[in-house]
């Protein structure tokens, strides 16, 4: 039987246009991935449709792997070596046949690989691809830590190879030769950015080490190594991000890079000595651009103007403001990648260098050379630049710096920690920088916070009350459906999965101005803000929790938010 190619088909059943399939080929070719998923990506398709497709046009089943518990004895009929080669997971077996989910039913290698290892008919399920990289993490993940384990437990006097680093950074590679504690390393750490988590917390206490992971912003236990093999981990860990393995009484910083499924990411360790050992936090810095887009970070709407109409001035200050955590740094990164272009000289000063981009003069600041933000900005300011991107603004020489260069024709972006947007205006006063400065150079002020998104395994719909609507400062409308998620072993049962931004953008209107130059007090300024098209977190929030991206009690925990 003849098959049309997946963009062919998805053209011929209308989710496509002929002109995006051939970018999308193009792109496609470029980065090496798959058409599918690179459609997707670009926004040109949903996940959804293509799964539609595949499921129609082939006659393949769809499998939720997300609503599916997956025995672990399954793990023996397919080796993890061929399972993450091909990206297929065993869903059930019998003497004759083996049952699999896969991204793409046309991938006849991966079909034939698991029938020669399984001497077994294959019959294929389709599920997609991030259900299957999670599904493949919860069934091999645990069999090779515990494997690492036991293989530490039995001879706790082993030496570990601790030298081979480079081919132990391709994590989810079939290093089942690697040393016990590297390969135990490698499977929380693969776990950790399957999961998105952005932080890893080994703590040594009394009997073990716990290891916890920030996932969602919330910090949870995953795993316990045994006080035995404690200072092995610790020691593999400094190795990778080059640290002095024999010191072990005074704080160490490091950083490394892994890859893990066709993802880089970059690792920033840090040690401190506790009663019990050294506690290690890892904070991950996935350094794929997919999510650095607007999309990604969560712009829509009025708020997408807003924002891309602030990128449009020539010159000005532009500030993001929120505490931390609040995806600050995606922000920017967003607008960096935007205004990145040939015809213009954009340098940033970081502390650290999060994400790399092409054609950016990215500079690290390093405090203990001289090389400070102040300093920096004094020398960027002599490199002829069109636009400077100030990682944060930390005292009021940098603020005044920073705003002197915008009014000398440049667009500088920087972060500050504030509230709220208004009262970004009321720290750049206290700090120092004279009104006059702040109403010539400041374009506008994005605050921002993140919020959890309800879990899409298992979303339900319920109707509020009246106390409950009143939360958000909604009018109450008996019978209005809401959303929530009970909870499933997909998110922790905590009902939530994933995080999106919510925003109030601040445009510097000239009224706005006016009453900054004035020094006017603080109940006028708020007037004119108030009169401008200025729209709060509150209205994003209550945007988010109307389209059921979010909970009435979620959102309003962010509103209610005042940690800086």
């Amino acid at each position: 039987m003849a098959y049309k190619r997946i963009g062919d088909m998805l053209v011929a059943g209308g989710y496509l246009t002929e002109e995006k399939l051939k970018a999308g080929l193009a792109e496609s070719r470029r980065t090496g991935k798959k058409l599918g998923e690179t459609l997707v990506e670009m926004g040109f398709i949903r996940q959804s449709d293509l799964i539609n497709v595949l499921e129609n046009q082939l006659d393949v089943e769809y499998v939720d792997l997300q609503r599916m518990s997956l025995p672990k004895d399954l793990v023996s009929v397919i080796p993890r070596a061929i399972a993450k080669k091909y990206n297929v997971v065993p869903l059930a077996s019998d003497a004759n046949t083996v049952t699999i989910a896969i991204a793409d039913p046309l991938n006849f290698v991966a079909t034939d690989a698991v029938r020669t290892v399984t001497r077994r008919k294959v019959i294929t399920r389709l599920a997609d691809a991030q259900s299957i990289t999670r599904a493949l993490t919860d069934l091999y993940g645990s069999e090779t830590a515990e494997k690492a384990l036991e293989e530490l437990r039995g001879d706790e006097s082993a030496p570990s190879d601790f030298q081979s680093v480079a081919d132990a950074n391709i994590i989810g590679a079939d290093n089942e030769n690697a040393a016990p504690t590297i390969r135990l390393v490698n499977s929380f750490l693969e776990y950790a950015v399957n999961q998105n988590a952005s932080d890893i917390h080994l703590e040594p206490r009394e009997r073990e080490m716990v290891v916890r992971m920030r996932i969602d912003g919330v910090l949870r236990k995953v795993f316990n190594v045994p006080r035995a093999t404690q200072s092995a981990v610790i020691a593999r860990i400094k190795v990778m991000g080059n640290m002095n393995i024999a010191e072990h009484k005074i704080p160490l910083d490091g950083r490394s890079n892994i890859r893990v499924n066709d993802k880089d990411v970059d690792l920033r360790i840090s040690t401190l000595p506790t009663v019990y050992g050294e506690k290690v936090v890892i904070r991950l810095l996935n350094k794929s651009s997919s999510l650095l887009n607007t999309k990604g970070i969560g712009l829509t709407d009025k708020n997408l103007k807003k924002f891309n109409a602030l990128l449009e001035n020539s010159n000005g200050v532009i500030l993001i403001v929120g505490p931390t955590g609040s995806g600050k740094s995606s922000s920017m990164y967003t607008m960096i990648g935007q205004l990145n272009t040939d015809e213009v000289n954009l340098v940033t000063l970081e502390d650290p260098v999060e994400y790399n981009f092409d054609g950016v003069n990215q500079v690290q600041i390093n405090e203990k050379t001289g090389m400070t933000f102040a300093s920096g900005l004094r020398s960027i300011l002599r490199q002829d630049p069109d636009i400077i991107a100030v990682g944060e603004i930390r005292d009021g020489e940098t603020a005044d710096i920073a705003m002197r260069a915008a009014i000398t024709g440049h667009l500088v972006l920087s972060t500050l920690h504030t509230n709220d947007a208004p009262s970004t205006i009321d720290r750049l006063l206290d700090m120092g920088v004279e009104p006059f400065l702040i109403s010539s150079a400041l374009k506008g002020v994005i605050s921002q916070r993140l919020v959890r998104r309800i879990c899409p395994n298992c979303r339900e719909s319920y109707s509020a009350s009246e106390e409950e609507q009143s939360m958000l400062k909604l009018p109450y409308v008996p019978g209005r459906k809401f959303y929530r998620g009970k909870g499933c072993p997909m998110c922790f049962n905590t009902g939530y999965r994933g995080r999106t931004a919510v925003f109030e953008i601040l445009t510097l209107t000239s009224p706005i101005k006016q009453a900054i130059s004035d020094n006017a007090p603080h109940s006028e300024l708020m007037r004119r803000i108030q009169d401008s098209d200025f729209e709060t977190l509150l209205v994003d929030c209550q945007r988010l929790v109307l389209d059921g991206t979010t909970t009435l009690s979620e959102a309003f925990r962010t509103v209610n938010s005042t940690d800086v």
